[in-house]
């Protein structure tokens, strides 16, 4: 069962997307807030494995919160980002806060439904056609920002790794890329994430984009 708090100060899209979720065997909401602040607080009482957060809220916004809910809960409870638009501004700060993805208000119940399951499984959404292209118009707009990491220590094997998962590519395409098989590319997704202590996929890419691996462009 994945236990779900809803967080958006629309109420009839709150209400939308907890109509959706509930009617779903494997699928629990647990608790609806109406701002971040709200969350927090909820997200504290309930301990979901998932929160649904708007990015804009008042009060405090969605990325502030994620970012407390997911200190408190010691990396138990995951955060997807809702946001109204393609191009939202604070989707990268999102990323870079914790999150584990986002998705478009306008989605589909089965778009939705595929992304709280993404998500509260433990992986990042990171669908090439959506977030790539977000990340990478972020990470554009801060190019004359140093990077805040680098990749010393990792293989260049391990660095073309970290490019491609970047750019959306999943391990089977990773693999066909590399001529390499699956658990080779695991092998080297394992311990690059372990040598620069990252969470997900997600995490990864920031750190591709910050570090200057991967530039805003369609081919790597």
């Amino acid at each position: 069962m994945i236990r779900t708090l809803v967080a958006d100060d629309q109420a009839v899209v709150r209400t939308g997307f907890v109509n959706l979720l509930s009617t779903q065997d494997d699928i629990e909401v647990v608790a609806e807030a109406a701002d971040g602040a709200q969350a927090v607080a909820l997200a504290a009482e309930h301990r979901p494995d998932l929160v649904l957060l708007d990015i804009r809220m008042p009060t405090m916004n969605g990325i502030d919160a994620a970012r407390e809910i997911l200190a408190a809960s010691g990396g138990a409870t995951r955060a997807l980002m809702l946001t109204t638009f393609g191009l939202d501004e604070y989707v990268y700060d999102a990323l870079a806060a914790g999150a584990s993805g986002f998705l478009l208000k306008d989605c589909t119940f089965p778009e939705l439904l595929h992304a709280v399951r993404v998500v509260a499984a433990g992986n990042a959404l990171l669908a090439p056609e959506i977030t790539q292209r977000l990340v990478a118009e972020f990470a554009r707009q801060r190019a004359a920002v140093p990077p805040a990491r680098d990749v010393e220590g990792l293989t260049a094997r391990e660095a073309e790794v970290l490019v491609l998962i970047a750019r959306g590519l999943s391990n089977a395409e990773i693999a066909d890329r590399l001529t390499i098989t699956d658990h080779t590319v695991k092998t080297h997704i394992n311990r690059l994430f372990a040598k620069r202590e990252l969470r997900d996929r997600a995490q990864a890419v920031i750190l591709a984009y910050e570090t200057g691996l991967v530039r805003a462009s369609p081919e790597p």
